[in-house]
């Protein structure tokens, strides 16, 4: 496992950190993962329910990659954290694969956990990648939800 971390002014925006894994594309080793996701989520202050959708949101996301992803190959993450949101991306290669159905349980699960999810196929740019991304702002529950 290679973990990289950067971290660099975007402009007025302020700090930005970026941390990226790379590890075996195999369902042994997304613990790692979801500790990595759980860590980083509590760096950010999410509170405990928020942290526990990242966690299930990012294993989905891995899972529907795993089942398209070349045998042998890594997946990779990028954690991008700013203020209090947190985006994580996910990929994998894959051959002749096409983007996951948007209309499964499986997607319906990410879309209920993270505030934005997204999908790049394989046609958009790179024919041999497919990724995840999710994105997860602190408090948005809260701020949807509105006084009960």
């Amino acid at each position: 496992m290679t973990e990289e971390t950067e971290t660099r002014a975007e402009g007025v925006a302020g700090i930005r950190d970026v941390v990226s894994i790379r590890l075996p594309a195999a369902s042994a080793y997304l613990s790692v993962l979801r500790t990595a996701t759980a860590g980083l989520a509590a760096r950010l202050d999410f509170t405990l329910d928020e942290i526990e959708d990242l966690r299930i949101a990012v294993d989905e996301a891995c899972a529907m990659l795993l089942s398209e992803a070349v045998p042998g190959t890594d997946l990779t993450a990028e954690f991008e954290l700013t203020g209090q949101e947190m985006q994580v991306r996910v990929e994998v290669a894959t051959v002749g694969s096409s983007a996951p159905k948007r209309d499964d349980f499986a997607w319906m699960v990410l879309t209920a956990l993270a505030d934005d999810v997204d999908a790049v196929a394989p046609s958009q740019g790179f024919p041999d990648r497919m990724a995840i991304v999710l994105r997860k702002r602190r408090g948005a529950a809260q701020r949807t939800a509105g006084p009960a």
